[in-house]
């Protein structure tokens, strides 16, 4: 979890004069929120796809060995990628509002 907020403060340094050029320009903090965040909700939405299948995989092996055995529901997986995508939302919002309020 820190290692992603890192990477988004790294993300909004690496994008500070694209940013203050927007704000000259008129961009609302909301615009530039919206800026920020695309990227970062399309690599946590690739890596929900990728990740699901294989821990499908990975999970089924796993429970096959109890005794008494329960089947992975999808839901499961749903929850933990609206969860993630939440997670990712909320970090990258805070940080590019942050970036974006922020007057030099």
């Amino acid at each position: 979890m820190f290692g992603f907020i890192w990477l988004v403060c790294l993300f909004c340094q690496a994008k500070d004069k694209e940013i203050g050029i927007r704000k000259v320009l008129g961009a609302s903090a909301g615009n530039i929120t919206l800026l920020l965040s695309n990227s970062f909700i399309r690599l946590v939405f690739v890596a929900f796809v990728i990740a699901c299948p294989l821990a499908w995989l990975i999970m089924d092996k796993w429970l096959q060995d109890f005794a008494y055995r329960i089947n992975i529901s999808w839901w499961m997986f749903a929850l933990a990628g609206v969860l993630a995508l939440l997670i990712a939302i909320i970090t990258v919002s805070f940080q590019a509002i942050k970036a974006a309020v922020a007057t030099r």
